[in-house]
């Protein structure tokens, strides 16, 4: 499973990640950010209300005030790779948030993914998608504990600076998770 943000929707990534799927013995998923264009927006202005449904949190519960439909079957994809589908999710916008004027139209805060992930229900898939924001909030603290740069030009140092930035960022993740969920059970050191 392949996941990135707006930034891999490229057909250089995807169809290469489409290429390594179709090498006998892998099988290479992909769940990437999609940039919600005109054409997505008028996909979405196809999109009945009946067929939008709950998106999910982290937990699988229902994540209020969002919701999630497929663009695919509305959209022209033959200059992308076969399989490709299309999926957008809706939100009420947090107070202060910047919106489209196609947002503020209707009051909703769009974003899109592609996935060639054929089966599964779509709330748990973008539930999966977003997911990946996690791992870019740790690669930031990771940058911020050291990781932006090394101190010396000689390996062994270097080495041991990453081997101390690594730590950090996990102690940083560490406490987040206790601070979040208050856990007990998060505070033992193994």
């Amino acid at each position: 499973m392949i996941r990135s943000d707006g930034a891999g929707a490229s057909h250089g990534l995807l169809d290469w990640l489409t290429s390594q799927g179709q090498v006998r013995g892998r099988s290479v998923e992909y769940s990437v950010g999609f940039a919600v264009t005109e054409t997505i927006r008028d996909a979405i202005r196809l999109v009945p209300k009946t067929v939008w449904t709950p998106a999910l949190d982290a937990d699988g519960g229902i994540r209020d005030g969002g919701d999630v439909a497929e663009l695919t079957g509305l959209l022209d994809l033959s200059r992308w790779p076969e399989g490709m589908r299309v999926i957008i999710r809706r939100e009420r916008p947090h107070p202060g948030a910047q919106l489209s004027l196609f947002e503020e139209h209707d009051g909703w805060r769009y974003q899109a993914f592609v996935t060639n992930t054929g089966a599964g229900q779509l709330a748990f898939l973008e539930a999966r998608h977003r997911a990946h924001a996690r791992v870019e909030d740790r690669i930031r603290n990771a940058k911020d504990t050291g990781l932006r740069r090394f101190p010396s030009r000689e390996f062994a140092i270097n080495q041991a600076w990453l081997t101390l930035v690594q730590v950090a960022a996990d102690l940083t993740a560490w406490t987040r998770l206790l601070a979040l969920t208050g856990d007990a059970a998060h505070s033992r050191v193994v």
